[in-house]
């Protein structure tokens, strides 16, 4: 890739080991493997933009033109974190990623698709995908962001980038900010024994979320569907569907999540 003449020194000021590659299969693979091998720090970043066998949530593949998009990954130490807490990470990095690219796109209707796409307008600019280290002491968090993809390149017409929006993405500026974000959270969040509620966490993600109050459906693992309204987030980060003339909500740890209208 093409580095920026000013590197990335927004970046460095936060992260203490930022690498870039000019190409991989996978930065989330690439450094889960690093991780394991070697004692790399907290929010160690490992980047690209020509990502050309990386994986999205479900086991999706998620391939873009060379230069089109910012593949990025973040090793975090989570081991003084409770393991029931951990399912958190994934919605903290949704949440923080969100504020992060509503900070470059203020003008636009930028929010949190839960458990932790974003979208602008409706359309999917950002997937994340959390993977655990062999010995489960760190994750790898890892971002893409759809930058200079063109209309013609969009894998989907449900899908949005920088470009698209009118925008030129500051990508040093962007990882800086969603480093500083997911950083905080996941520290307030271990400060609390885990409980979002108490870190504000849970206040974030719900405030960010634009899942909420809409009709869904839900595609689970095992074939099964839910349709419903999403009606919250319970202090687990599972989503909330109730569905027509139920009396109570059910919970939905892992699905696959339609929106059936914005």
């Amino acid at each position: 890739m093409t580095i920026p003449a000013s590197g990335y020194p927004l970046t460095a000021a936060v992260s203490p080991r930022v690498q870039v590659a000019e190409h991989t299969g996978s930065t989330n693979a690439d450094l889960v493997e690093a991780a394991s091998a070697d004692d790399l720090p907290h929010l160690s970043v490992l980047l690209t933009t020509d990502q050309r066998s990386g994986r999205g949530r479900l086991d999706r593949r998620w391939e873009t033109p060379p230069g089109s998009a910012l593949a990025l990954s973040v090793l975090l130490h989570v081991g003084d974190l409770p393991i029931e807490a951990r399912g958190w990470i994934p919605l903290a990095a949704g949440w923080a990623m969100t504020e992060a690219i509503r900070a470059q796109l203020s003008d636009a209707d930028v929010w949190l698709k839960w458990p932790n796409d974003v979208l602008v307008g409706g359309r999917k600019i950002c997937g994340i995908l959390a993977e655990a280290t062999l010995d489960f002491a760190a994750v790898v968090v890892g971002s893409g962001v759809n930058t200079a993809m063109a209309p013609e390149q969009l894998p989907v017409e449900t899908a949005t980038s920088f470009a698209v929006e009118g925008e030129v993405c500051d990508e040093d500026r962007l990882i800086a900010d969603y480093l500083v974000r997911l950083d905080r959270a996941l520290t307030a969040l271990t400060a609390s024994g885990g409980d979002a509620v108490a870190s504000g966490l849970h206040a974030d993600v719900v405030a960010a979320c634009g899942t909420l109050g809409l009709p869904v459906r839900v595609s689970f693992p095992d074939g099964s569907l839910l349709e419903g309204v999403a009606s919250g987030i319970d202090t687990e980060g599972r989503l909330q569907v109730t569905r027509p003339g139920a009396l109570h909500s059910t919970s939905v740890s892992a699905g696959d999540i339609v929106h059936l209208r914005f």
